[in-house]
């Protein structure tokens, strides 16, 4: 791709990184490139600033510093474009973050170059209707997690898989994940890690009052129907880990494969079990 314009990101609460992205930003400016800055990463620099969707809509590519949740974050405004994102870890777990922050210039470099490999990411759309209306529609890239309240009870979820009745999970929620999600939530509950091309949807109860009740996965193009049954319970939906939607009793939730594909930009090369091994201590004892 021939890159002209660049969106710096930066994660919040990231002081120390000041220094980082305006030696960047002059790396840049150096070789004719327009840069623009979200809230963020202006205020460190003293120069004006966008708000992350109005930058999303202008860039050609995303330079994301941070973590995973700056990425997710990125991955949801610009899946639209197809616009790469290059992720700089500043720290803390992350398995999307490709990039440490002594690495920066030289992935930099092979990105501008054209000698960066993209790798695309399958991203999931939620479509929220209540009583047969479509009130709510969000894109994510990592997982779609309906959740109990803090005071309900267990709570009873009817599922669909291409209009097929699955079955009703009684536990404390349910998680749809895609292959990149699964190192998140749905690892936590006990989930599988699926290799992140895999293509697939990963369904994980969440606390199951059953124990026959596992997780599994169903094909990218399946469309599953999640609807919360159980009366007078607060339900929650959680798209990402970062937005939040208050369902009511019966309000369905219908999960399928996203026609937008996450671009990373994958400048070393991809060792998928090293960072396995590193971020979640495979082999330790």
């Amino acid at each position: 791709m021939n890159f002209k314009t660049i969106g710096i990101v930066l994660k919040e609460n990231k002081p120390e990184a000041g220094e980082i992205i305006r030696g960047v930003t002059q790396w840049l400016e150096k070789r004719g490139l327009e840069i623009l800055f979200d809230e963020e990463s202006a205020a460190r620099l003293g120069r004006p600033g966008l708000s992350r969707a109005e930058l999303a809509a202008r860039v050609d590519m995303v330079v994301a510093f941070g973590g995973d949740g700056t990425m997710l974050a990125m991955a949801r405004l610009v899946a639209g474009r197809s616009v790469p994102i290059l992720g700089v870890n500043l720290g803390g777990l992350g398995f999307i973050t490709e990039v440490s922050v002594p690495e920066t210039y030289s992935a930099l470099e092979k990105a501008l170059g054209g000698d960066c490999p993209c790798e695309l990411r399958m991203m999931l759309v939620a479509e929220i209707r209540r009583h047969g209306e479509l009130i709510a529609e969000y894109t994510v890239l990592n997982d779609v997690v309906l959740n109990k309240g803090a005071t309900s009870k267990i709570i009873d979820i009817e599922t669909r898989v291409d209009k097929t009745p699955m079955t009703t999970f009684k536990a404390d929620g349910l998680i749809a994940s895609t292959p990149t999600g699964s190192t998140a939530y749905n690892l936590s509950s006990g989930g599988p890690v699926l290799y992140p091309t895999v293509k697939g949807i990963i369904l994980t109860p969440i606390c199951s009052h059953t124990l026959a009740m596992r997780p599994i996965v169903v094909p990218e193009g399946a469309e599953i129907e999640i609807r919360p049954v159980t009366e007078r319970a607060d339900v929650f939906l959680s798209l990402d880990g970062q937005v939040g939607f208050a369902l009511r009793e019966k309000d369905t939730v219908t999960v399928r494969k996203s026609p937008h594909e996450t671009r990373l930009l994958i400048p070393f090369g991809r060792d998928y079990f090293k960072i396995l091994r590193e971020k979640l201590r495979w082999g330790s004892r």
